[in-house]
């Protein structure tokens, strides 16, 4: 197999600073190791001196991009941090994301703002349920994909089934660029096809090659039958599979395939200078009328993602922007193309994890935090005043409908402020009926549930419980004939709510019974996405 396109030098013109940036996602199902391979990234890159494990680093300070309490306290990520930092004269930008199905609406946003991603798959497991739901997403948005074979140090599938798995499920092109030798207990090392050397377990050098066939002709080597065998099923991966070609990745037809140990840091290093030398520059930004070009002097940019509370003292509550166009400078005046206001921006943020610095400035690429109250949601386009709208961040239809609760009927307006800002985040979708003034939330996923009860009750000292409708499912609904549709929301008002925004949606007691209405009023559309606006 040909690896000259692996080594490719870099174009020695000086970039233009958006340019520099890569930001990138990484995917993965529940457990796969994708926290940790975040950490051990930020540390390989020389952003922190220690990565902690994501269970039972409480007094520790060092990424923290699972900085929520039930976070911690379960070991997973139900939300997606952001940590900025720098290597090899680039700018990384990495958007650590839920695993958990149940969050998947919130991933869908936040790949919305990223040009590449990194696909974490257990050697032991191959690619999952969570893995390949996000893999389309990824798909319908053209973002290539890093895919790094995590948990080589244990006992697992072989390396040639796990490739032949991500070609096969996910319809790519594979090749590899990190090969393992061995693998659990008999895991002897890697060989880099890129930087052509041999590693051993620690990552320390063994040897350097100029061509990986003559490998096998190194008698030090292949003294370990261990070694041995692992380059002679790398010998056949490599004439069996295509070479790498950079425009072929980019495009999403091809994909890298980097198999390490994040718990061990093994091929981290590896997997990041890989993510810097072919991860694109920021691409084009989906907009209406037109799309919006990274190289454009104007700012534009739009809110992907808004956290309230990260910081429970402040109570404060931070809009993420992905830069599209420009060069944003920290007191500049952009335009809600939304609202038709104009807000400046005094207080604008980098993040690392939980802690964050001042930004001073920033480029197309960048993710920058503007503290708000209220006024910035996600979905809003932000710009120097052209009008202009970035789309493809939408609302799902929720597969969990609940009726809320209240405890305590005196703290009303607490409990409208609380769903009202969580909707804004995307945590999860408000309703209220339009018979009756009962609050009505849907998600995706039970674990929304628990998260949003438990958060209302730290964040805004609101007990709530959940009770079953006679609904399972919801659907925006709306009609070219504004009659027709009048007539529609008059006659099933029982069935019928409004999302924070006013729009109205319908609420079917099965699939069967949505399907009855659909026939019974064919004029009347329903629709399981709806656009942020």
């Amino acid at each position: 197999m040909r690896m000259n396109a692996l080594t490719a030098a870099a174009p020695t013109d000086r970039p233009l600073p958006y340019q520099t940036r890569r930001t990138f996602a990484i995917i993965s199902h529940p457990d796969a190791g994708k926290t940790t391979l975040t950490e051990k990234l930020l540390a390989a890159s020389g952003a922190i001196q220690q990565a902690g494990a994501v269970r039972g680093r409480r007094d520790q300070r060092s990424t923290r991009s699972d900085w929520m309490e039930i976070e911690q306290q379960r070991g997973i990520s139900i939300t997606s941090s952001v940590m900025t930092f720098e290597h090899d004269g680039l700018t990384f930008n990495l958007l650590d994301t839920p695993g958990h199905s149940d969050f998947s609406e919130d991933t869908y946003r936040t790949l919305t703002a990223v040009d590449a991603a990194v696909m974490v798959i257990d050697v032991a497991k191959g690619i999952e349920a969570q893995t390949l739901k996000l893999f389309e997403v990824c798909r319908l948005r053209d973002i290539p994909i890093v895919t790094f074979a995590n948990k080589i140090d244990r006992e697992g599938k072989d390396p040639l089934a796990i490739l032949d798995e991500v070609a096969d499920t996910l319809a790519l092109d594979v090749t590899p660029v990190v090969w393992p030798l061995g693998q659990g207990v008999d895991f002897r090392g890697t060989v880099d096809l890129v930087g052509k050397r041999v590693l051993d377990a620690r990552g320390e050098t063994l040897r350097d090659f100029t061509d990986a066939d003559e490998l096998l002709r190194d008698a030090a080597l292949v003294a370990d039958p261990v070694i041995r065998a692992s380059l002679e099923t790398l010998e056949l991966a490599r004439a069996g599979l295509p070479a790498f070609d950079l425009e072929t990745y980019r495009a999403g037809h091809l994909t890298p395939v980097i198999f390490g140990s994040a718990l061990k840091a093994v091929s981290v290093p590896e997997l990041l200078r890989c993510l810097g030398r072919w991860a694109p520059e920021p691409r084009p930004q989906p907009a209406e009328p037109r799309p919006i070009d990274p190289a454009e002097p104007k700012v534009s940019g739009f809110v992907f993602k808004v956290q309230a509370n990260m910081d429970a003292h402040h109570r404060d509550r931070i809009a993420f922007v992905r830069l599209s166009s420009g060069r944003f400078q920290r007191g500049m005046k952009l335009r809600n193309v939304r609202t038709g206001k104009d807000i400046a921006i005094s207080n604008p943020m980098f993040f690392f994890g939980h802690d964050r610095e001042l930004a001073e400035e920033a480029v197309a690429g960048d993710i920058v935090g503007i503290p708000n109250h209220g006024t910035l949601s996600v979905g809003d386009t932000l710009t120097e005043g052209a009008q202009i709208k970035v789309t493809g961040i939408p609302n799902f239809a929720p597969e969990i409908v609940r009726r809320v609760r209240l405890a305590d009927p005196i703290k009303a307006k607490q409990l409208a402020k609380a769903l009202h800002d969580l909707a804004e985040e995307g945590v999860v979708q408000v309703f209220r009926r339009m018979i009756g003034a009962d609050y009505i939330v849907g998600v995706v996923g039970q674990l929304q549930l628990e998260v949003l009860q438990a958060r209302i009750l730290k964040e805004y000292n609101v007990p709530i419980t959940f009770e079953s409708l006679n609904f399972e499912m919801a659907r925006w609904i709306g009609c070219d004939d504004r009659k027709e549709l009048d007539r529609f929301i008059s006659a099933q008002k029982m069935e019928l709510a409004e999302d924070k925004d006013g729009d109205p949606v319908y609420l079917a007691q099965s699939a069967w019974w949505l399907a009855r209405t659909q026939k019974d009023w064919p004029q009347i559309q329903f629709f399981a996405t709806k656009e942020r606006h």
